[in-house]
């Protein structure tokens, strides 16, 4: 599955839109990350435990819109974008969203 944030895929045809596709987590702080947080906090730096797991929230939210454009038969996902929503104190939903397409390889002439 090719997924590009741009809206055409160099060296290829987009030959059907499928329609929007999207996935989404959400996921919440826990107390062991938010201790590890606080003591980060106080010397500075980069929060690694909340930057692993907003890594892991954006790719579960990747492969959840992959998988919906694979069920529609897509073969790509263009103009893909990811949003962030905060739902509550300490809870957050992370969505992918983009449009599913077929493709061909375009044809040298």
């Amino acid at each position: 599955m090719i997924v590009t944030t741009t809206e055409h895929i160099p060296g290829y045809d987009i030959t059907e839109t499928l329609g929007l596709v999207d996935g989404s987590t959400v996921r919440a702080k826990n107390i062991g990350k938010d201790i590890m947080a606080f003591f980060k906090n106080i010397v500075g730096g980069e929060i690694e435990e909340y930057k692993d797991m907003l890594d892991d929230a954006r790719l579960e939210a990747l492969n959840r819109a992959i998988n919906n454009a694979k069920d529609m038969g897509a073969d790509a996902i263009i103009g893909t974008r990811f949003m962030t929503s905060f739902i509550t104190q300490g809870v957050a939903e992370i969505l992918c969203y983009g449009t599913a397409v077929k493709i061909s390889k375009k044809i040298d002439k």
